[in-house]
């Protein structure tokens, strides 16, 4: 299934994308809830496989395909060719630290530019949506308490994550995390250990990468984090990202108002945000 939140922002409604048709999963359940922690918890993952509408075509936004995750926990130097490309050794142990759930944007909103930091980066990712509680999952069964997967723009504010040893504030900007456009279950997608990855800036191809290449895979992520960090539904882990990311090309390329960002994830999708200035 591929999962979506459809509408106004603040005002999404759950539906299934179907080609290009989506149908409105409330219209056949009026009482359910968002795609988040109570969705999964009261298991409407599986109560909606039912539903056989083909769904209808809709001129409407789409949102972020998860309402709310408790947490965002994202991993820095996943990649071969990143570690690489940074200079920093390969880690021994997934190096962890998150985004704040409020940076959460929907795969075709605005990325806006903070005031307060400068060169702004992009980072293409497979994030991965939790779909029920986890504490020391091991490896060989971690897999299981995967709802779904979608793709993450980790968008970075180099100035505030480096200069000022701020990865928190750098991460966490508001609209610094562009989700979607679904969340594709697993039996959908079938093995996530060699999907290719790829992002754009204004059509020039940034990075081009696979999963093959992570150094630590997603059972073996969520078995790390999950030692001792409790996992709940709705929770979204972004696996890291590939090399061509604009702080460590020569010279470093940074993103502008009037840009577009394009990150694409084969079996998934693409989000597409435009990069507009700063709110006064």
């Amino acid at each position: 299934m591929r999962l979506i939140r459809f509408g106004e922002a603040g005002k999404e409604r759950p539906g299934l994308m179907r080609g290009e048709a989506i149908v409105d999963l409330r219209r056949h359940f009026p009482e359910m809830p968002d795609i988040g922690s109570r969705f999964f918890q009261e298991g409407w993952l599986e109560k909606i496989r039912s539903v056989s509408d083909e769904g209808r075509e809709m001129d409407t936004r789409t949102g972020p395909p998860v309402a709310c995750p408790s947490k965002i926990v994202c991993l820095g130097i996943n990649y071969d060719d990143h570690s690489e490309e940074t200079g920093f050794q390969a880690p021994k142990e997934p190096l962890l630290f998150s985004k704040a759930p409020s940076a959460l944007n929907g795969p075709t909103d605005p990325i806006v530019l903070p005031a307060g930091s400068g060169q702004v980066d992009w980072e293409v990712e497979l994030a991965v949506v939790i779909g029920r509680q986890a504490k020391r999952i091991r490896r060989s069964e971690a897999l299981q308490v995967v709802a779904g997967y979608t793709v993450m723009n980790d968008v970075s504010g180099r100035e505030a994550q480096f200069s000022g040893s701020q990865w928190y504030r750098g991460k966490s900007f508001d609209t610094f995390a562009p989700m979607g456009p679904v969340l594709v279950t697993p039996d959908e997608i079938g093995s996530v250990g060699s999907l290719r990855l790829r992002s754009w800036v204004n059509g020039t191809l940034m990075q081009d990468g696979s999963t093959k290449d992570m150094i630590f895979d997603v059972a073996a992520i969520i078995e790390s984090v999950s030692e001792d960090i409790t996992l709940m539904p709705g929770d979204v882990i972004a696996t890291g990202t590939p090399s061509g990311v604009g702080a460590f090309r020569e010279p470093p390329v940074a993103l502008h108002a009037g840009d577009t960002v394009e990150c694409r994830i084969d079996g998934i999708g693409s989000i597409v945000n435009p990069v507009v200035g700063p709110t006064p």
